[in-house]
């Protein structure tokens, strides 16, 4: 019973390691439970339950990242993480900087890092694990650990913008934003957008998808400007949400089934990127699962409909 209380009270920390290392809800929570089986069935008392099943969650997110990186590079289309709607390991005095690595934009930067990097990247930087914890727990020296944190500190400082907008800032545009979509303020939308904006859709080829990303305001803005009025006339809700610790909102279809999720990069007080997650396989988690298929033929048939009817 003590090893069940202690591995509970672990268990939102341990998926909060995994997911940063895997970029994957399933992936994560699968890890945490082989850990759980792996702390139950050993023979011994660990000294520390915390370094021990931080070590192993870790050891298991190493492993499967290796085996996942060949599958993501035959993934068909943009690949993005599966979307995380609240992070089970809350952590008050650090709140920002958590959200802040739970990002689309930093999991995307993660992936330019090797498994070790990544892993120590995320043990050091976000938790704030010593280092003779983080070399029991990725297999390697302290030098070696310093040496890899070093290097993946480099590759993320590189990627990340050099000017980050605040939370109340982001919200608050992000408020704005979601206002204009449904109001089909067009002008509103191209002005909160930056001139470089891209709509960068995940499907994975099992849904309709966008051919690859969509670059330029004029461009995300007529794109949007297309397509939600016809969601709207399908009774498509949008639900403003916190996607990933950023500003981000799920979409239902008539029957409240997830149809695709929105997380927002907000960069100078423009939104940079509409990180568009809509692969079936990473939206279950959220819920029951809207037929994209379907809801993609009723628009076509409804904008079919229209342009017979152009007076109408």
């Amino acid at each position: 019973m003590v090893r069940t209380e202690e591995f509970e009270e672990l268990r939102p920390l341990l998926f909060s390691i995994a997911y940063r290392i895997l970029g994957s809800v399933s992936e994560a929570e699968d890890a945490v439970q082989e850990t759980w089986l792996r702390f139950d069935a050993s023979p011994a008392e660990p000294r520390s339950a915390r370094a021990f099943l931080a070590t192993t969650v870790t050891r298991i997110s190493i492993d499967v990242l290796r085996s996942a990186r060949v599958r993501r590079e035959e993934y068909v289309g943009e690949w993005l993480p599966e979307p995380l709607l609240a992070d089970p390991y809350e952590d008050p005095a650090r709140s920002v900087e958590l959200s802040d690595s739970l990002s689309m934009a930093a999991l995307l930067l993660l992936e330019r890092l090797s498994p070790l990097e990544r892993a120590v990247f995320v043990l050091r930087e976000v938790f704030s694990f010593g280092f003779p914890e983080i070399a029991s727990a990725v297999g390697r020296s302290e030098s070696a650990c310093r040496q890899l944190a070093v290097r993946a500190r480099r590759h993320m400082d590189e990627g990340r913008p050099r000017f980050e907008a605040d939370r109340r800032e982001r919200e608050e545009l992000a408020g704005r934003f979601f206002s204009a979509l449904k109001e089909g303020d067009v002008d509103g939308l191209r002005t909160m957008l930056a001139a470089d904006a891209q709509l960068v859709g995940d499907g994975g080829g099992k849904v309709p998808q966008l051919a690859g990303a969509v670059a330029g305001a004029d461009k995300v803005t007529r794109l949007l400007a297309s397509f939600f009025p016809l969601l709207v006339e399908l009774d498509v809700t949008l639900e403003p949400r916190q996607v990933n610790g950023q500003p981000g909102a799920v979409f239902r279809d008539r029957d409240g089934r997830v149809l695709h999720i929105w997380a927002l990069d907000v960069l100078g007080g423009r939104i940079q990127t509409i990180h568009s997650v809509i692969n079936p396989d990473k939206l279950g988690h959220l819920g029951p699962v809207a037929d994209a298929w379907a809801v993609d033929e009723e628009a076509r048939s409804l904008r079919s409909a229209r342009r017979r009817t152009p007076d109408q």
